[in-house]
């Protein structure tokens, strides 16, 4: 992970934690790909935000419509001076930085079948107790 993308990752995990989503990075989907941030709120809507740091980063990625069946909500999180026109105008667009970040478009929302929305929510929590474990027991392995 470059350095810029871990200062924007930051600022998105601030901002969302703000908002009331908890989220974690690098969430494995079950369609394969994987998503840069990935978080819950306590209602269930399933946020993905996707770290974009460069025009060039922006178009080397053809893969960011497959997380529409993944969440609830899709953002992509840019760096203050990206060229915002070039970013698709159904999604909703975070700025952030190492402090914390903004909404500048608010995405459309989108609806999940529950059995989806339970499997992501289950495959989440998992995650997350396994990187807690993890963060105690360097050794720990399932």
């Amino acid at each position: 992970m470059s350095q810029e993308t871990t200062i924007i990752t930051r600022g998105v995990l601030r901002l969302l934690r703000h908002m009331g989503v908890m989220a974690t990075v690098e969430v494995e989907l079950p369609s394969g790909r994987r998503a840069d941030v990935f978080g819950i709120d306590g209602s269930g809507c399933i946020t993905i935000v996707e770290i974009k740091t460069s025009l060039t980063d922006l178009q080397r990625d053809g893969k960011w419509p497959e997380y529409a069946p993944h969440c609830d909500l899709f953002y992509f999180a840019v760096p203050g001076d990206f060229p915002m026109e070039h970013l698709p105008p159904e999604v909703g667009i975070i700025v952030a930085d190492r402090y914390g970040g903004e909404v500048l478009v608010e995405p459309h929302k989108r609806s999940m079948p529950a059995a989806t929305r339970k499997s992501l929510t289950i495959q989440f929590g998992r995650l997350c107790a396994l990187r807690l474990a993890r963060a105690y027991d360097p050794e720990f392995d399932i």
